[in-house]
């Protein structure tokens, strides 16, 4: 791991630590299961499935609730994958309930995931932990289209370029939209901005 990486992660070392050591055999034994055909690496690999709790992007921590019922934080960095229907998404995608599997690396301090798959979205998922009072209507040409990440790039009028993702639970509507969209086509939409330069799709109108 980088030592950026390590330093970054020291404050919830401990709640990891705090798992493990309240689970039998010294690892988290019923909690995390056996990755069929390992990870490469040489490394240990695990999963752990459950009920996502919150994502918390400023300690880049994934709180899971496990199947049986222990809660287990899992760190992320922005090589971490959410996949859902075969298509890729940010970790910010995650919502409070959804029912997911991590894959996870032993760090030997704690664990973490370089993969979420999404196996049930939270029923009305909207696909994104932001607040919808963030919400702000953008209008600009498309550009670039990314179909299998689900991203495409417009540029908007006083704020340059932004990169679009797609929600992993988009409406029927939206999702024929974004299959069809070619370089050039003029487009409105209702997004939450993720930074400066990225923006997850509401609603297209």
């Amino acid at each position: 791991m980088n030592m950026h990486r390590i330093g970054r992660r020291a404050a919830v070392l401990g709640m990891l630590a705090a798992l493990s050591a309240c689970s039998s055999g010294g690892s988290l034994g019923n909690v995390l299961g056996s990755v069929l055909g390992g990870m490469g690496g040489g490394g240990q690999a695990n999963q752990v499935s459950g009920l996502v709790l919150g994502v918390d992007t400023r300690s880049q921590v994934i709180g899971l609730q496990a199947q049986g019922g222990q809660s287990v934080n899992i760190l992320f960095d922005n090589q971490t994958r959410v996949v859902y229907n075969n298509q890729s998404y940010p970790v910010t995608s995650l919502d409070r309930g959804d029912q997911v599997t991590a894959r996870l690396q032993s760090t030997g301090n704690g664990y973490y995931t370089d993969l979420v798959q999404v196996d049930r979205p939270v029923q009305g998922s909207a696909g994104s932990t932001t607040s919808s009072g963030n919400v702000q209507m953008l209008q600009g040409t498309v550009r670039q289209i990314d179909q299998q990440n689900g991203l495409f790039t417009m540029d908007v009028a006083n704020a340059g370029r932004l990169m679009v993702s797609m929600p992993y639970s988009p409406s029927r509507a939206d999702l024929n939209r974004f299959q069809n969209l070619q370089p050039g086509d003029r487009v409105r939409i209702a997004g939450v901005p993720l930074n400066n330069s990225r923006v997850e799709l509401r609603q297209f109108y």
